[in-house]
C-alpha cells in the first residue's frame, strides 16, 4: 500500500530540522569538538551543532547556500567541489563527520582518513528502494543493502548503530550508520553511546 502524500509545508519542515539520527549520536560530543558537516547545504546540522558549542567546518559546493552561515559563531563555511577536485581537508582530523542526503563513493577513503581516533562517522542517505518514492532514483546515488556496514568494516570502524528502512515526513528509504574509529580508552565512551540505543 503506497504511503499517503505529505503536505508540502510539513515535508519542508521535516527536512529543515536536524536529523534525529544526527542529534542523537552527537549529543555527547564535548564543547569544542571539531565536526565536519559534509554537503551541508544551508546548514541545518551545522547550526544545531554550533549552538551546542562545537566547532563546525561546513563544506558544500554551493556558495549561495553557505552564505547564510558566514559569521555564525562556531561555523567555518568552506566552499569546495569535492566531486571535481582534490580533497580540501587533507591532514585535518575531526571528532565527528556528519553526512546526510549525500552520496559520493569515491570520497570515502579521504573522508574517513579525516576521522580522528575516537571520532564518529554519521552517515544517513537514500538507499535502494527510494526510487519508487521519488528522487534521487539513479542507483549511483542510492546505497546498496548493507553498503555503509561494508564501508565501516573496510575502514576498521566500530559500528555503534545502523538502520535501513522507510522514514516518513516526506516518505523516503534510507540507510544510516553511526560508527567510531577505535582508540585506546574509548571503549567506555562507545558503551555509553550504546546505552542510549
Amino acid at each position: 500500500m503506497p504511503l499517503p502524500p505529505l503536505h508540502p509545508e510539513a515535508a519542508h519542515a521535516a527536512l529543515a530540522s536536524p536529523s534525529a539520527w544526527i542529534t542523537r549520536w552527537t549529543a555527547d560530543l564535548p564543547p569544542g569538538a571539531r565536526v565536519l558537516d559534509l554537503a551541508c547545504g544551508r546548514g541545518r546540522h551545522a547550526r544545531w551543532l554550533a549552538a551546542r558549542g562545537l566547532q563546525v567546518t561546513a563544506l558544500d559546493r554551493d556558495a549561495e547556500a553557505l552564505a547564510g552561515l558566514a559569521g555564525l559563531p562556531g561555523v567555518q563555511p568552506l566552499q569546495a567541489d569535492v566531486e571535481g577536485g582534490s580533497w580540501p581537508l587533507a591532514g585535518a582530523a575531526f571528532d565527528a563527520i556528519v553526512v546526510t542526503n549525500y552520496l559520493w563513493r569515491p570520497l570515502w577513503p579521504d573522508l574517513l582518513a579525516s576521522l580522528a581516533p575516537g571520532g564518529l562517522w554519521l552517515h544517513e542517505t537514500f538507499a535502494l528502494g527510494h526510487e519508487a518514492l521519488g528522487r534521487p532514483s539513479r542507483p549511483d546515488f542510492l546505497l546498496r543493502p548493507g553498503e555503509l556496514l561494508a564501508v565501516a568494516a573496510s575502514a576498521g570502524l566500530q559500528v555503534l548503530g545502523f538502520e535501513d528502512g522507510l522514514l516518513d515526513g516526506p516518505p523516503r528509504r534510507i540507510q544510516r550508520i553511526a560508527a567510531a574509529r577505535p582508540e585506546p580508552g574509548a571503549t567506555q565512551a562507545a558503551a555509553r553511546r550504546l546505552d542510549r540505543a
